[in-house]
């Protein structure tokens, strides 16, 4: 499965990281610091948005198709832990 690029999103996101480094900046961070505290926010964000996401889509899993749900645990299991290994093991 492939998924193409909506340049109307790579827009949002420019203008969403300039007006998050103006307000640092306008709260009187040094534009060097903000740039990267707004980047870091909106990883952020994003990271709590796909977690919530995953969340819902396990909670209903368990409710409606509680037949694969263990196995939808023991999956996100071996990929926490495979990522754990990729960023804890040496280079």
């Amino acid at each position: 499965m492939t998924f193409s690029r909506n340049p109307d999103q790579d827009d949002i996101r420019k203008d969403a990281l300039l007006a998050l480094t103006s307000e640092f900046v306008r709260q009187g961070h040094p534009i060097q610091y903000a740039k990267h505290m707004a980047t870091a926010t909106i990883f952020q964000a994003d990271l709590d948005l796909r977690n919530a996401q995953f969340t819902r889509l396990l909670a209903w899993l368990k409710e409606n198709h509680d037949d694969i749900y263990p196995q939808a645990l023991e999956i996100a299991e071996g990929v926490r832990q495979e990522f754990e290994r990729r960023v804890t093991d040496d280079f």
